[in-house]
């Protein structure tokens, strides 16, 4: 028999209600939020290949920069992580302080507290406020990689111009934020077939995997800029 889920702690969130942490036994844990099922750390095979495929093509850059936006239970930033050399430099952009406490408290079993790595950097806020602001030449030094690991990701119902993190305007500001050959990878519950014509549109080089082998599969976006 199934042991019971126990409620870690729990957070009021001003637009989709409760954000909760559950946990049974030493490992299982669940984030939701009101009804739905955010993360389950059963469950993270998609994450690691999204951390794996964005950054193991910057594993012999001298200081490789990469932007992850949405922190979760730490599995895409323990991948990207495991990925860098030790010179490398991770902004973390989470909309939660309580996630980062989370992942340095009971979730940090899971990941080794790789929050804590000192590559790593955790900025509190949008991720696509972050990416606005670091078009290479106007703000920051722009990213070697831009990795988006957010609940659902692209998908059929987004808003193909205006949507703030998979339209085509958001899909230009990641373009001017990645420093040439640089690559946005991007995880989706599901393929989306649009968001994929709007990465080549904007001239990315596109391609698509779904990690494993049976069961429920997502996707992965991987999408290339030029020089």
């Amino acid at each position: 028999m199934a042991l019971p889920w126990k409620i870690i702690d729990s957070v009021s969130t001003e637009d989709e209600g409760t954000l909760q942490l559950r946990q049974r036994g030493a490992r299982d844990f669940l984030i939701t939020i009101g009804t739905q099922v955010l993360m389950n750390s059963a469950a993270h095979r998609s994450e690691v290949a999204l951390g794996q495929l964005a950054c193991a093509p910057l594993r012999d850059k001298p200081r490789p920069r990469v932007l992850v936006g949405g922190l979760g239970m730490g599995f895409t930033l323990r991948s990207v992580v495991d990925h860098l050399p030790a010179t490398a430099q991770v902004v973390v952009a989470e909309l939660n302080p309580v996630v980062v406490q989370w992942c340095q408290g009971p979730l940090a079993v899971l990941t080794n507290c790789v929050v804590n790595d000192p590559r790593v950097t955790v900025e509190i806020g949008d991720v696509a406020a972050l990416i606005k602001r670091s078009a290479v030449g106007v703000g920051e030094a722009g990213f070697d990689a831009i990795v988006l690991d957010l609940y659902r990701g692209p998908h059929f119902y987004a808003d193909a111009e205006n949507d703030p993190l998979y339209g085509n305007k958001a899909i230009q500001a990641a373009r001017q934020a990645l420093k040439a050959e640089g690559i946005l990878a991007v995880w989706g519950e599901n393929y989306d077939e649009r968001f994929e014509q709007r990465l080549q549109k904007a001239g990315f080089t596109v391609t698509v995997q779904r990690p494993g082998k049976g069961g429920l599969r997502h996707a992965v976006f991987l999408a290339l800029r030029g020089k």
